[in-house]
């Protein structure tokens, strides 16, 4: 009998385990984040868990005083001043965060929930329905996944992803899910008045 420390047993563990199956075997199910959950998994696959002893380079602290910018698209089509100004910020938001958030934009907070209320109607759908959308070509009209980055990054994050692109060329109502078709109509009542402010700001950002 050979006796091992719990080091050496970790190490032995480590080097019989096979990641890029394991992901593989995941991503194969179409199924997602929420399909580990309806199956009624009783222990987290090892690839969404951090490895590394250095679990202070993923938290994040509560002190921080980070605030994501906010641009304000109200006078943008109005204002040839005000719309270089907007234009500035979004360029400048871009480069530094990457992101920002965006008010006065004219679509409604209805509209806003009845899309929301239509995304979690899709990911409450049986998994065979979800399936037809799941894909990692994110040159797609409609894209559902689970963790876009799930093969390159150290550790998977806890969720799924379905999103639509509406502009400029926006998918058919027969294009989307069958949960998502009837907000589509709705989308239209304001595309056209609001996707030109969107696409201003994109032409002369140049970023």
């Amino acid at each position: 009998m050979v006796a091992t420390t719990k080091d050496e047993s970790l190490a032995i563990s480590e080097s019989n385990y096979d990641r890029l199956s394991e992901q593989r075997a995941f991503d194969d199910t179409k199924a997602g984040v929420k399909g580990l959950v309806d199956s009624g998994i009783t222990k987290i696959p090892r690839f969404f868990c951090n490895q590394s002893n250095d679990i202070n380079k993923y938290s994040i602290s509560g002190e921080s005083q980070l605030s994501i910018p906010v641009i304000d698209l109200k006078g943008l089509t109005k204002d040839p001043i005000q719309r270089e100004e907007i234009v500035e910020r979004v360029r400048e938001a871009s480069k530094t965060w990457g992101f920002f958030q965006v008010v006065n934009h004219g679509i409604s907070l209805s509209v806003l929930e009845e899309m929301e209320n239509a995304v979690r109607q899709f990911f409450e759908q049986d998994t065979e329905l979800k399936k037809e959308f799941y894909t990692r070509d994110v040159t797609r009209k409609v894209v559902y996944n689970s963790n876009f980055d799930l093969f390159n990054s150290p550790m998977a994050t806890w969720r799924d992803t379905f999103f639509s692109f509406m502009a400029p060329n926006p998918p058919k109502p027969e294009e989307l899910p069958e949960a998502c078709r009837k907000y589509r109509l709705m989308i239209n009542s304001f595309q056209s008045c609001h996707f030109v402010n969107y696409e201003a700001v994109l032409e002369y950002t140049n970023i």
